[in-house]
């Protein structure tokens, strides 16, 4: 049984000690009047004289357990929802997204997790390149710049050995909405719906039609025996408020549903008539509040297949169910189902909570047992958001997200998230809890879970990063009461106390930087080195620079008021 510490006000209010160095040995000695910080689980745990070494971060990572999240030591908390069976995933495709916009992996660590996904029972690949694909002519100014594009050979490569799994690829293209990577570069400025709006397509312009088809070429003949296409159409964001929009749409019976729908389905059409074994997918949420009738006369039907998508864990049943019958209606009867193992949490998650993703498939096996007799599922696309688009940060990475992708695979098959399926995501992955922040440190030869040990330490990392007492060190009592802003410019400060200060800035930075270069090494292992810069700068530094700042300006105000130093 987990129990919380309680001191009392007077354990809050000792003294002040010396505070010793960092020593040699790792081994940290927290000064015990630092219990005055705000009261947080870091404060009670560690600096009441706590030893420990800073190699063993499993320890100090299970100390904190019960503040980062609600579950068992052993596993993710199997609730009653979770026990709530359904049938398992009817038949149909289960497709792993990898969205390639951001942290690219090498090849071979790609190459890795293809092998992962086919002993996790996957059926094919939902592949988002965007400025990963080796676009080529007047497109080559889409190709990423700061990391090299994977090249032809690559990709083939990468199809083939999908391909030896029995796995489908199918390529996922943007072709109205989302369109940042392309309509970023100032060449295309032009082919906006608005000049503010980066990511929608103008669908007046030839030029824009040109281009969207163009980039579909490209792709299809890099996939040579493509069977289906992805063309995206999600989040057409501002659509109708450019000029031209509002130019066509003084017509009273002409609206902006019809204006989505003549796009898509030109897009569409076009891709039959260049390859008419292709089956096109297309996400469903800009059709959500479309009538059968409109839908019926879009000229869609027998032409797309809708995508519908929810990542929530408490996605609506009814709801979902009610849109998949409409559509089906309509004489959309081609359907499929899209959930989430990752990047659907927050925009800048760093590690996920599994729980979260095995209850989305759980609202989505209700969904499918809920269905009309009539109405069958394709497949279902499991998604792995890297980005929420291609201008926001990196969501989590895909080593963290793998033991949450083997629960929801789990989920789907047995109809629940049971102990048995539990069982069964662990035995694959070969470790001994699907929740990453509770996975235990072993030998990578170990283990069949590629990029383990970087989850290891991006999670050991991640509990020091949102400690209170190191993510808002300037808020504790000590600094704002003998080293503010005001002492600083005026050098007004106590020696001791400032040196105290010091000290325990000084700790938290090595603890950091050692637990950083960690994770620099692992990530430099799976993925290019612009991943491992902007991962560092979007959740280390906004950490790390205040610590420095402040113990640097200690040295100088203490160079001024303090003999020989």
């Amino acid at each position: 049984m987990r129990q919380r510490l309680r001191f009392t006000s007077q354990s809050c209010h000792t003294p002040i000690q010396q505070s010793a160095a960092l020593p040699e040995t790792n081994e940290v000695r927290f000064p015990l009047y630092i219990c005055d910080f705000k009261d947080t689980a870091f404060t009670k745990g560690l600096f009441l004289n706590y030893h420990f070494n800073s190699e063993q971060y499993p320890t100090l990572r299970h100390l904190f357990k019960m503040y980062i999240c609600d579950r068992s030591l052993n596993g993710i908390a199997i609730t009653e929802c979770s026990r709530m069976q359904c049938p398992p995933w009817p038949k149909g495709k289960k497709l792993v997204h990898l969205d390639l916009k951001g942290a690219p992996p090498r090849t071979e660590y790609l190459h890795q997790l293809i092998e992962l996904f086919s002993r996790l029972g996957v059926d094919g690949l939902l592949v988002e390149y965007e400025d990963m694909f080796p676009y080529q002519g007047e497109l080559k100014l889409l190709q990423a710049t700061a990391q090299t594009p994977y090249s032809r050979e690559e990709i083939l490569n990468m199809q083939e050995l999908a391909k030896s799994k029995g796995m489908e690829v199918i390529p996922l293209v943007q072709t109205f909405g989302h369109l940042e990577f392309v309509l970023k570069h100032r060449p295309l400025w032009g082919l906006r719906e608005l000049p503010h709006c980066v990511g929608t397509l103008n669908p007046h312009t030839e030029d824009g039609y040109r281009l969207v088809m163009e980039m579909l070429r490209q792709v299809v003949e890099l996939h040579p025996g493509v069977n289906t296409l992805h063309i995206g159409a999600d989040e057409v964001y501002m659509l109708g408020e450019g000029e031209q929009s509002k130019q066509w749409l003084v017509s009273p019976e002409r609206t902006v549903q019809q204006l989505f729908l003549n796009h898509v389905t030109k897009v569409a059409q076009a891709v039959k008539e260049a390859w008419p074994h292709i089956n096109i997918i297309m996400w469903d949420d800009m059709m959500r509040d479309m009538s059968q009738d409109t839908l019926k006369a879009s000229g869609l039907v027998g032409l797309v297949q809708p995508m519908l998508w929810d990542y929530t864990p408490d996605l609506d049943v009814d709801r979902t169910v009610s849109l998949l019958e409409k559509y089906h209606s309509a004489g959309m009867s081609e359907l499929w189902a899209a959930s989430s193992f990752k990047g659907s949490t927050s925009v800048y998650t760093c590690v996920l909570l599994t729980q979260r993703h095995v209850d989305n498939h759980l609202q989505w096996l209700k969904v499918a047992s809920s269905l009309s007799a009539g109405v069958k599922l394709r497949g279902i696309a499991i998604t792995g958001w890297q980005r929420y688009d291609h201008l926001s940060v990196l969501c989590e990475l895909i080593p963290v997200a793998l033991p949450s992708l083997a629960a929801c695979l789990e989920t789907l098959v047995h109809g629940q998230f049971s102990s048995e399926a539990q069982s069964k995501a662990t035995e694959k992955l070969g470790v001994s809890t699907v929740e990453v922040s509770a996975l235990e440190r072993q030998s990578p030869v170990n283990s069949l879970f590629p990029g383990r040990r970087l989850a290891e330490v991006i999670v050991e990392l991640d509990v020091l990063l949102n400690l209170e007492d190191i993510r808002f060190f300037e808020r504790n009592m000590y600094v704002r009461g003998w080293f503010s802003l005001y002492q600083r410019q005026r050098k007004l400060v106590h020696p001791l106390i400032t040196m105290q200060i010091h000290s325990q800035a000084s700790t938290f930075l090595s603890l950091l930087q050692q637990k950083t270069e960690a994770v620099r090494v692992e990530m430099l292992g799976l993925y290019p080195e612009s991943t491992v810069q902007e991962w560092i700068e979007e959740h280390v530094s906004p950490v790390l620079f205040p610590l420095q700042q402040i113990t640097d300006e200690i040295m100088t105000c203490m160079k001024e008021i303090v003999p020989q130093i």
